[in-house]
């Protein structure tokens, strides 16, 4: 049976966590608000009514909107049967994502878990289990097979962002220019740019650079044998200099004195 706990957060403007590892399931609903969640290499951008699911031992990250932030509530759980269960709820080990829309239901079982664990019920841990297996069976019923890109509000804002991520999240390493991307995906440069900004709440401009910081600091962690101008220049940073300004300004360290603490954890 599956061990839980839980909790919620209303989470404030450009809130991040990650990248990082947990041995643990976690589960979070977005109640309100949006932002991006990344994982295995996937970047995917979430609102009302998403259910994104974090593994054990793979690298994740998420951010809130720097205007309209998250409010979620999650819940972690680890124990035999917890994969084949997830499975069965359509979350298996391609998929991530689920998608309610306005169905209350995984709302609500995630505030109940929160509630029997709050009234240090004895029972508590029992009735969370339960309410677990009807969370994960509400992801099967409303079919959490067409959870991966569904629509939203504004299908075409949506459309538009997943493009823009899909294309800086593989292009990044390269001298990318908005211009050059926006004539590749057929908009105009000031609209692309404005829309963008709505939906995911930063620039592409900024958005890229927190793609390049990002894998650059994988990299500094994972090939010590790089100079951090080899992994400057492996991330689209030219410019070694400028790989470190913002690498301080995204992590409050340099590049150098990351890699030297992440050694000799």
């Amino acid at each position: 049976m599956p061990r839980c706990s839980r909790g919620e957060s209303q989470t404030r403007p450009a809130h991040r966590v990650g990248p990082k590892v947990v041995d643990y399931y976690l589960l979070h609903h977005v109640v309100s608000g949006h932002g991006v969640f990344e994982t295995e290499g996937r970047v995917h951008a979430l609102g009302p009514g998403h259910t994104f699911l974090i593994r054990p031992k793979r690298l994740f990250s998420y951010e809130s909107d720097s205007d309209d932030p998250w409010r979620y509530r999650w819940v972690a759980f680890a124990g035999d049967g917890a994969a084949s269960l997830l499975a069965e709820a359509g979350l298996d080990a391609d998929r991530s994502i689920a998608y309610t829309g306005d169905d209350g239901s995984p709302d609500e079982r995630c505030r109940q878990i929160y509630e029997a664990f709050r009234a240090r019920r004895p029972s508590a841990s029992l009735e969370a289990a339960g309410l677990l297996h009807l969370l994960l069976a509400s992801f099967m019923m409303t079919g959490a097979e067409r959870a991966e890109q569904p629509p939203m509000a504004d299908t075409h804002g949506e459309e538009l962002v997943r493009q823009v991520i899909g294309y800086l999240s593989t292009q990044y390493a390269e001298p990318v220019s908005i211009e050059a991307m926006a004539e590749t995906l057929g908009y105009n440069r000031a609209y692309l740019s404005r829309l963008f900004k709505r939906h995911a709440g930063v620039t592409p401009i900024a958005f890229l650079t927190r793609i390049r910081i990002d894998r650059g600091k994988r990299l500094l962690r994972e090939r010590p044998e790089l100079t951090v101008e080899q992994v400057a220049s492996s991330v689209g940073f030219p410019d070694a200099l400028y790989f470190s300004k913002q690498f301080r300004r995204a992590f409050g360290t340099t590049p150098t004195g990351y890699r030297t603490d992440a050694l000799r954890s």
